[in-house]
């Protein structure tokens, strides 16, 4: 504070403090007690005087004040130089409400810190609504599965289902809580149970609702996974076990002594059953995938050595086809993110059905190699990726089976693949599990040429 306002200021109060003397001049000269200028030049040391003894008190007044409104802005300035005790009382007072307060404002901060850092921990999707329906705040998690860019946003934004929007809408008109089951489209299907609640009083930034999002994408696959494999199951075991008791009705019955029936049946009745036991592994095989579809592996994965150990577990049936494998990788193959054994189920299947559909005497080309040549939305999602192709020289496949390849029990030829061997599973157990490992599988096939089925896989960082 400059020379010019402490005087301003100090006036006022010289002038207050010095009126019982001035009044008693005043009264003195009425009375004739004392001439008029010595009590003039009374009253003007008695200002004088009072002037002198105030201003360094006013000064530390000043300073304490300006100190207190810097303080109070949030700067950080050392304590002023005080030449009054009086002052110093006060100044010392400041000080110790400052350490208080910056000490609790340390704490509230770290209050603060932890349940920021306990919001974003947790696993569901939580979004803050305010009541004109914009996102106040979202956690990690909500981030993660709809965008970073949520703060200040409608939700519709966010998330495009009506059901929500509708819901969240009720809401903030007034209703009690609201719960709602949606699907989030994709590679892999999700689905989530919403709750939006509302708060019982107005959060300091606004907030007057909670969205809590509860994925049940493993409950609702439980249960479509148990229709499906009762579905499936009980159309694909009929044929099997029809022709296991019609045989075991003859076996009883007129061929009961009949030996070379006997072992021409039993023959066939143990080729049905191993069908069924192949039907059942891999419906069970399909089911835990499927279980754990929508979950991203963590582990890594040679892919070069895992296709070096299908190819050579799989030369004994390629030579009763007097067929061979031949691999084509390039030299340095980065990992993959994914689990070996699963990645292993992928390239046995597509090998097994390439010596199972190609022409006796061919060759089966795998290639194997870093590519960047990939569809947009999959390159922006995971970048890189290592390209695995399968070709073999078969009969191919018309253009208009290709979409239906991968679903389950779906065969072009159903008299040629049973008598193959196969359960019509192997394709789409390859589908999911390139879909856990957020890869991509196409298919390629020239009808009389033969086929190629292309895995992408994702590069492990």
């Amino acid at each position: 504070m400059t020379s010019p306002n402490i005087t301003r200021r100090l006036l006022p109060v010289v002038a207050a403090l010095s009126a019982p003397a001035l009044i008693v001049f005043v009264i003195l000269v009425a009375a004739g007690k004392i001439d008029p200028w010595p009590a003039l030049l009374g009253a003007a040391a008695t200002l004088l005087l009072t002037a002198l003894l105030l201003r360094p008190y006013m000064a530390d007044v000043a300073a304490v004040a300006r100190y207190a409104r810097e303080l109070g802005r949030g700067e950080e300035v050392a304590a002023p130089r005080l030449s009054t005790e009086v002052t110093a009382d006060i100044l010392s007072a400041l000080c110790q409400f400052r350490r208080a307060w910056r000490l609790q404002g340390e704490e509230m901060a770290s209050l603060i810190g932890f349940h920021e850092t306990l919001f974003d921990s947790l696993p569901s999707p939580l979004f803050l609504l305010n009541a004109q329906r914009r996102i106040v705040r979202s956690n990690l998690a909500a981030r993660n599965t709809f965008g970073r860019q949520q703060q200040g946003r409608d939700l519709a934004a966010v998330m495009r289902n009506p059901d929500i929007l509708d819901a969240a809408d009720r809401v903030l008109l007034g209703a009690a809580g609201v719960q709602v089951d949606f699907g989030i489209p994709g590679p892999v299907e999700r689905e989530f149970r919403a709750m939006v609640e509302p708060l019982p009083h107005i959060g300091i930034d606004g907030t007057v609702a909670v969205l809590w999002l509860h994925d049940v994408t493993a409950l609702k696959q439980i249960e479509q996974m148990r229709a499906d494999f009762v579905a499936n199951a009980s159309h694909e075991l009929r044929t099997p076990l029809a022709a296991l008791l019609g045989f075991i009705e003859t076996l009883q019955g007129p061929a009961h002594d009949d030996a070379e029936a006997r072992e021409r049946f039993l023959a066939i009745m143990y080729e049905q059953a191993s069908r069924m036991t192949r039907l059942v592994t891999d419906l069970l095989n399909l089911s835990r995938i499927e279980l754990h579809e929508h979950l991203r592996p963590a582990g890594r994965a040679d892919v070069a050595a895992l296709l070096r150990r299908v190819a050579t577990g799989l030369e004994l049936q390629a030579g009763r086809r007097k067929m061979r494998i031949e691999l084509d990788l390039a030299e340095t193959l980065p990992a993959v993110i994914g689990e070996e054994d699963e990645l292993a189920q992928i390239f046995q299947n597509l090998l097994d059905n390439a010596l199972k559909y190609g022409r006796e005497g061919t060759a089966i080309e795998v290639t194997g190699r870093l590519t960047n040549d990939l569809p947009p939305s999959f390159a922006e999602r995971n970048g890189p990726a290592i390209a695995i192709a399968v070709k073999d020289r078969g009969e191919g496949i018309a253009r208009e089976h290709l979409p239906r390849l991968t679903e389950r029990f779906f065969r072009v030829d159903t008299a040629r693949s049973r008598r193959l061997g196969g359960t019509g599973l192997g394709l789409a157990i390859v589908k999911h599990v390139v879909n856990r490992h957020r890869g991509l599988l196409t298919i390629d096939s020239v009808p009389g040429e033969g086929s190629t089925f292309t895995v992408y896989l994702p590069v492990a960082a």
